[in-house]
């Protein structure tokens, strides 16, 4: 394997390392376990079932709101102070540990805690949440430097389908032999946990924390050995320097219609794909009442469908380009959330349901496929498109900018699904706001100019 080669496979595994985070944490496992076990809470005080469900997900939603807004503060001075010193690597070390230590924390979290267990599950999960984030941006600013521009599409979209199939491959190691059913104790293979985790503790399922920590200690090996950073000066950090190129970066907005329409647009529809996946497991519980063996079947089924659809997306994007792939994954997207929120138990959309009826569980499967389908080439377009907009000098001041803009709306999502879940008391209405941002990320595309401002 050529030096060119091991370098974009060593950067490929950064997506393989970290996806479970994203899949296992956020969505399939650890998110709908800790909805779980804080509806159980909430139960306990005195609550009824639906309005323990409703605070269950509230807390969720501000939890995500704390740590994204971290993220929106911080992510572009980051950027600005790793461009000014010409080294990203450092920070990608940095911000793995905050990975390793959040995500091993979620070990902690035991069913039947109090109030502060809940605290600190949020706490634990949002120092990994911020160190995947921020390590993002800085794997991401390397990219320039892997291959030509032309290849730059194609090589996004192998790297989001080969992160898909890691995630893949984490979520049915988990359900084979941890994650235990709350009903039976027994795995996907009907076995005990392994190792001998205690069922009735949740140990099984609580070993997702300290598994996706080990898993990316693993697979970041890889990256670290054959990623290197291009030859670049370095420069002693000034603080006052890296600022003032952050500030200059912000005013030339104004100027620059193209990049501000882009980032206006991923401010609302990737943090509404961001929402998608944070809620898409505490959804299937709350709302249909599933539990952890079908959420992670149903999440199998997206990641098997995001990891195609990420592959073929990238060579749409090498030759269509980047801006119909996301158009057309926003429209898709929306499609989902309309069904999504007109469905329960009991009826489609004002549609009597029997209750027992298994038409919601298999309208909620095709609709995991196709979130998986169409957020794939959407992550891994808006990746190229951003590119597009950049410079490889200032790649990671522009992601960081990119994080921001991403990170924004995903502070501002979370908030609005907890206000709109509080209000409404209701777990399915809560997901609604979501909608509104796809919409607003698609009217925004128009102005945003197929070939960036570089062309």
């Amino acid at each position: 394997m050529t030096s060119a080669k091991r370098r974009i496979w060593g950067w490929y595994f950064f997506d393989w390392a970290s996806q479970p985070y994203n899949t296992l944490l956020l969505t399939f496992i650890f998110g709908p376990y800790f909805a779980e076990t804080a509806r159980g809470y909430y139960m306990g005080t005195g609550m009824e079932a639906e309005a323990a469900k409703a605070a269950a997900q509230s807390y969720w939603g501000y939890g995500l709101t704390a740590a994204s807004l971290v993220i929106a503060v911080c992510a572009p001075i980051l950027g600005a102070i790793a461009d000014s010193t010409g080294r990203r690597l450092v920070w990608v070390w940095v911000f793995s540990a905050f990975y390793v230590v959040g995500a091993g924390g979620l070990w902690y979290v035991a069913p039947g805690g109090e109030a502060g267990m809940l605290f600190w599950a949020v706490c634990f999960f949002g120092i990994g949440f911020v160190g995947m984030e921020f390590a993002t941006i800085f794997t991401n600013a390397l990219m320039p430097s892997l291959s030509d521009q032309d290849d730059l599409g194609s090589i996004s979209g192998r790297g989001f389908a080969f992160g898909y199939l890691g995630g893949l491959l984490a979520l049915i190691l988990m359900l084979l032999f941890f994650a235990e059913s709350a009903t039976t104790g027994k795995t996907l293979l009907g076995l005990d946990p392994l190792f001998g985790l205690d069922p009735e503790a949740r140990e099984g399922t609580r070993a997702v924390g300290p598994f996706s920590a080990i898993w990316f200690v693993v697979f970041m090996v890889p990256f670290f050995l054959w990623v290197r950073e291009p030859r670049m000066p370095r420069q002693a950090l000034h603080i006052g320097a890296a600022m003032g190129s952050l500030m200059e970066l912000l005013a030339s907005l104004r100027f620059r219609a193209s990049l501000s329409a882009y980032l206006g647009s991923s401010l609302a529809y990737r943090d509404a794909l961001n929402a998608l996946y944070a809620f898409g497991g505490v959804y299937a519980l709350n709302v249909l009442g599933w539990e952890t063996m079908q959420i992670g079947v149903f999440g199998i089924t997206g990641a098997i469908t995001a990891m195609i659809a990420a592959y073929v997306g990238g060579g749409l994007d090498k030759r269509f380009g980047p801006k119909p792939v996301i158009a057309g994954s926003i429209i898709v997207l929306i499609v989902v959330c309309l069904v999504i929120v007109g469905m329960s138990r009991e009826s489609m959309w004002g549609i009597p349901l029997d209750p027992a009826s298994k038409v919601p569980d298999i309208v909620f499967f095709l609709c995991g496929g196709l979130i998986g389908a169409a957020g794939g080439p959407l992550q891994a377009a808006s990746r190229t498109m951003m590119l597009r907009h950049t410079t490889p000098d200032q790649a990671t001041e522009a992601f960081g900018l990119f994080a921001l803009s991403g990170k924004v709306a995903s502070f501002i999502s979370p908030f609005l699904i907890a206000v709109a879940t509080d209000l409404t008391g209701s777990a399915r209405l809560g997901i609604s706001p979501v909608i509104g941002l796809f919409a607003i990320g698609l009217i925004l595309l128009i102005w945003v100019k197929p070939k960036g401002e570089l062309a």
